[in-house]
């Protein structure tokens, strides 16, 4: 059988015999040049007045579809592509044809083209928002009542005995609710496994990934974000939103789906690659933006990550649709929330407020901050590097559907034992006060009027996990409670990501370092005369989880303004830059980003910014 994807080297060498063979493929993953199709009179040829130069969403072929579900190839190279994916077309052709269609465009016209682009961002801020508020309400109220079953079982069975039916009925229960969101994404839409974010870093950096950008993606990505996180994954549903905002924009600017197979006869004239990808650009600005309420940090992730088309207009754009997308998400959950007008929720994930007293921090913090971020880029190397191994594994022995399924139910089985285990073991308790505002409490064996601390971690969802250890009292936690956690959640983080299930690495990340970072500022309050210079350990909790962020994605500039964004305190501007720095800088010596691997073991023809070290010079 014919490899299902074949790949080339970087170097075009002859072969042993000297010869270079016939029909080679080139460096972007096509063959040598071949006669240009024949365009039939029937429709066959462009038309100029909408500017279709390449259809953007053609139909799969019979031959596509056959190697669906075939196993993938693992490359044994890094230096290999793949004939699977071919370029866009990003520069405008300005022949004779094009010219005239410019030319005999009155200036009416071009002021009400440029007024189209607005409103179709405007509809995509809107559409990503009401996606972003349903995968919300839909993750709290499922979630919110998984655990509330969860809660009761354990409490009977915590007097009269019997626990392991607790157990048991904790992981049936996950399993059952990843096993049908696995399910929809093995057998239906592969292309919606994982966060989606490497795809479209790929699609803006130049490479059509098939189905990518597809009416069926966003459906199964959206329904499969909430199995996951229902399930109780270490996983987070903001990362996809930056997939789901990318979808709705190039459905949107397209007027039409390929899904549906309609065709709606509006933004004909936006049917070409530039303009595509600048909409799409604008759609995972929105994305960011209803993930973390960070319209700034979304604009400049599709900057950052997109390509070099900076351009005022655009950017105004792009940050408009942020915008809508932030209001659209606040406004209605306001009202859900049943305080219509409170616009207090901006995003998915919410940090919340920093006292003004805990946000302080001196000088000599400074060095400890660079060292949080030096060692969350050694422990996002790890994570990268064990990910990277483990994704090899799947893609040569989990490849077929019902493994991938059987493999995501196993992962939610173990990660219930796992919680249940630490939990039941725990005797970390803390009195449960007024001023503590615990979800879910879980008393288990601790005294009347106490609470299980290792439940708040486990027992929750990863937002409210990364919230509890940011803003709860100091003393909330003991630091063999968060010592645990660390080193459990990241396996499981680890484990997780990867799996034929809809999910992000941002809210585990995220939660791995507040949990570390909580414990780094717990022990320095503990070696010091006085601990009270150490301020609030919430404080230590942001920076560790910024540093195990920057570790694991390696983000900057980006990353700095969504965290700020995040916070709602530019107080914080300094130190994060200075943690996602150190953390990529020392990441980078032991191994490349999460995305850029997964982006390699894909063997997309990606193009970076900078030039690798061999061809510098």
């Amino acid at each position: 059988m014919a490899n299902i994807t074949k790949k080339v080297s970087w170097s075009s060498r002859a072969d042993e015999s000297g010869a270079t063979a016939e029909g080679t493929p080139l460096l972007n993953g096509s063959e040598q040049p071949r006669p240009s199709r024949q365009l039939s009179g029937s429709g066959g040829i462009f038309q100029i007045g909408r500017l279709s130069t390449v259809d953007l969403e053609e139909e799969m072929t019979s031959e596509e579809e056959s190697l669906r579900g075939r196993p993938k190839e693992i490359p044994h190279n890094e230096k290999l592509l793949s004939l699977k994916f071919e370029s866009l077309d990003y520069d405008n052709i300005e022949n004779q044809l094009f010219l005239e269609e410019e030319r005999r465009m009155s200036y009416m016209g071009f002021r009400c083209l440029e007024i189209s682009r607005w409103v179709v961002c405007g509809l995509i801020g809107f559409l990503t928002g009401l996606i972003a508020c349903f995968i919300d309400i839909a993750v709290e109220q499922l979630a919110g009542y998984k655990y509330q079953v969860v809660k009761t079982n354990i409490e009977k069975f915590t007097e009269v005995g019997g626990l392991s039916i607790s157990l048991i009925l904790w992981a049936v229960l996950n399993s059952a609710i990843v096993m049908m969101g696995a399910i929809i994404v093995a057998f239906f839409e592969p292309i919606a496994a994982g966060s989606g974010i490497p795809q479209i870093k790929c699609y803006l950096n130049g490479v059509k990934i098939p189905r990518v950008v597809r009416l069926k993606t966003l459906v199964v990505k959206v329904c499969g974000v909430i199995c996951s996180v229902v399930g109780g994954l270490a996983v987070g549903k903001e990362g996809p939103m930056i997939h789901s905002g990318a979808v709705v924009a190039a459905g949107v600017s397209q007027g039409r789906s390929t899904s549906l197979k309609r065709d709606f006869k509006i933004f004909e004239y936006f049917r070409r690659d530039t303009e595509k990808r600048d909409f799409v650009s604008a759609g995972a600005a929105a994305g960011v933006s209803a993930a973390f309420g960070a319209p700034v940090g979304g604009v400049l992730f599709s900057l950052e990550e997109g390509a070099s088309f900076w351009n005022q207009m655009l950017t105004w754009r792009i940050f408009f649709a942020s915008m809508i997308s932030t209001f659209t998400l606040n406004f209605f959950l306001s009202i859900y929330n049943n305080n219509p007008g409170d616009l207090s929720n901006p995003g998915l994930i919410n940090f919340g407020r920093f006292e003004s007293g805990s946000v302080e921090y001196n000088l000599y913090e400074i060095p400890l901050f660079i060292l949080m971020g030096a060692v969350g880029g050694l422990l996002g190397a790890l994570f990268n590097k064990l990910n990277y191994w483990l994704t090899i594994f799947r893609i040569r022995y989990v490849h077929r559907p019902c493994l991938q399924v059987m493999e995501a139910m196993l992962v939610a089985a173990v990660t219930a034992a796992v919680s249940f285990t630490m939990i039941y073991f725990s005797n970390d308790c803390q009195p449960l006060g007024p001023e503590h505002k615990e979800e879910y409490p879980l008393q288990l064996f601790c005294a009347d009027g106490e609470y299980n601390s290792m439940a708040t971690a486990f027992f929750n969802t990863p937002e409210r996990s990364v919230r509890s250890l940011f803003h709860t009292q100091p003393g909330t936690y003991n630091p063999w409670t968060l010592g645990l956690f660390t080193i459990t959640y990241f396996f499981l983080a680890c484990w997780t990501y990867g799996l034929a299930v809809s999910a992000g690495v941002f809210i585990p990340s995220l939660l791995i370092g507040a949990a570390w970072g909580r414990l780094f500022g717990i022990l320095l309050a503990s070696i010091t005369p006085d601990g009270s210079i150490w301020a609030d350990p919430g404080k230590y909790a942001l920076i560790g989880a910024a540093a195990q962020l920057g570790g694991i994605v390696r983000m900057t500039l980006s990353l700095t303004v969504i965290m700020v964004e995040a916070t709602g305190n530019v107080t914080y501007g300094l130190p994060i830059m200075l943690v996602l720095m150190t953390a990529k800088i020392v990441g980078d010596y032991f191994a490349e980003g999460l995305y850029d691997i997964h982006i390699k073991l894909q063997s997309v023809p990606f193009l970076h910014w900078e030039r690798p070290p061999p061809l510098i010079g």
